[in-house]
């Protein structure tokens, strides 16, 4: 989508995308190599019931929906970061997720606007819609030129 094809109060939807024990347990190796994400035996006696992913893990799969939903073939070059982030309930191994992102302002930059900002919301929601990632984002698109007058 291209910067002008957002607008406040617009809901854009992505997935489902389908997460899988051994991405569960390659992720957490790299980058986050807790026990109960990377050992389905001992996580099976945790107080999840079994392995769960990183929340970081989490957030990379909804980057990776909101790139597909929305920002490939963007304008879009970079976020100066997220205003919160929550991980309600955990993601286990089969979990279907989907994402919903809510648009809440869209401006041009006051000093530069050549830069486009957007601020959205995103929910990410397993197959029993179970809220598993909140955020609340800011994307930065690179316009080019002046707004036309």
């Amino acid at each position: 989508m291209k910067f002008d094809q957002f607008e406040p109060g617009q809901t854009i939807t992505a997935g489902p995308y389908e997460v899988t024990e051994s991405e569960i347990i390659e992720f957490a190796r790299q980058y986050d190599p807790q026990w109960f994400h990377t050992d389905p035996a001992k996580a099976s006696d945790s107080r999840f019931g079994g392995l769960i992913a990183s929340g970081w893990h989490t957030c990379g799969i909804a980057m990776r929906l909101a790139v597909e939903a929305a920002l490939d073939s963007s304008e879009s070059f970079a976020s100066p970061g997220l205003e919160y982030i929550k991980w309600p309930a955990p993601v286990y191994p089969g979990d279907r997720l989907r994402l919903s992102a809510t648009v809440l302002e869209t401006r041009r930059a006051s000093k530069s606007p050549w830069l486009g900002i957007l601020r959205w919301r995103w929910h990410l929601h397993n197959q029993d819609g179970v809220e598993v990632l909140e955020l609340e984002a800011t994307s930065l698109f690179d316009l080019g030129t002046e707004p036309a007058t």
